[in-house]
């Protein structure tokens, strides 16, 4: 490969401003986080073919310039912070400035770009960011629910009353926000949602969130899809040591989602039911034995979403 076509783009972006490394130790330039200077990239960095461009995520000002870059036909990738700062720690970058950030995920770039296993995850469309909107927005309408039935188990008298209200209101919200993400989901994913909610123990809400947060479905090897959920088994060895094997990264919230479907479908769902029980006859923990029905029901609606044929129970209990 020619070092024109090897050649790493590392972004660092902010409210303001992007920082523009090409290469790990190349050149650091600095350009206005706005439309005109995106195009103005996205133009220049066609001419020199880049192997990868890597922004951080930096809660939603990457996403003009990532759209961008991503339209015009680039390889980008949007990362977590956490994981850009451990790999600068990691290769020695400990000090901290935009330029040394921007040279770091250019670096990053460099390395994710010979992994055979890379995914460049499509950035969402209008319709997909709304639905995304709306399943993040019921997330903080449940937590606030939550907090404050809690609240109101400790709260005195005196201000109980506000504490209730505040409850019906926060009731009323996620009613509301309920209601648009049905009619979401019926005008722009009504295939997707019925093929997903033809496996008993997925909901509209679990439904949802697959969809938003999960684009991938149906379009990876299941072995590449549990990964990057969150739910394939990673082994905890080290010299002679043979540690249990544990679930570990991946998307939270999707597998929060699965989890919570799982408990739902080993006792409604008769394939998951069999497995489940199977796994707890061979002597496997409760945990254990839910974790892999986790990831066998996301092998399943995988391949349902692959195939968009609804949910056959003997099928499924026969690739059990």
């Amino acid at each position: 490969m020619s070092e024109l076509i090897s050649l790493c783009i590392g972004i660092d972006v902010s409210k303001a401003h992007l920082d523009v490394a090409f290469g790990a130790e190349g050149t650091v330039e600095r350009l206005l986080n706005e439309p005109a200077a995106a195009e103005a990239l996205a133009t220049r960095l066609r001419e020199l073919h880049p192997g990868l461009i890597v922004l951080e995520a930096t809660g939603g000002y990457e996403f003009e310039v990532a759209s961008t870059l991503q339209l015009a036909g680039l390889p980008v990738l949007v990362v977590n912070p956490r994981r850009a700062r451990d790999f600068a720690r990691g290769m020695g970058r400990l000090a901290k400035t935009d330029a040394i950030d921007a040279r770091a995920l250019a670096h990053f770039a460099q390395v994710l770009a010979g992994h055979p296993d890379l995914h460049l995850k499509p950035l969402a469309d209008e319709q997909l960011q709304q639905l995304q909107a709306l399943v993040l927005r019921r997330r903080q309408l449940v937590g606030m629910l939550s907090t404050e039935r809690a609240r109101l188990l400790i709260t005195h008298r005196t201000a109980r009353k506000n504490v209730e209200s505040m409850i019906q209101v926060i009731k009323q919200h996620l009613h509301e926000v309920d209601g648009e993400l049905t009619a979401h989901l019926e005008e722009h994913h009504s295939v997707l949602t019925r093929l997903l909610r033809s496996v008993k123990g997925i909901g509209p809400t679990s439904a949802a969130t697959l969809i938003a947060e999960l684009e991938e479905l149906g379009h990876l090897p299941r072995r590449q899809i549990s990964s990057l959920v969150g739910v394939a088994p990673m082994n905890q060895d080290s010299g002679q040591l043979r540690g249990r094997r544990a679930i570990t990264g991946g998307r939270a919230e999707v597998r929060k989602t699965l989890y919570m479907a799982t408990l739902s479908a080993v006792r409604f769902n008769p394939t998951l039911r069999i497995f489940y029980e199977h796994l707890l006859a061979l002597g496997k923990p409760k945990k254990v034995a839910q974790v892999a029905c986790m990831h066998k029901l996301l092998i399943i609606l995988n391949a349902i979403v692959r195939d968009q044929q609804p949910f056959q129970p003997r099928a499924a209990i026969m690739s059990a």
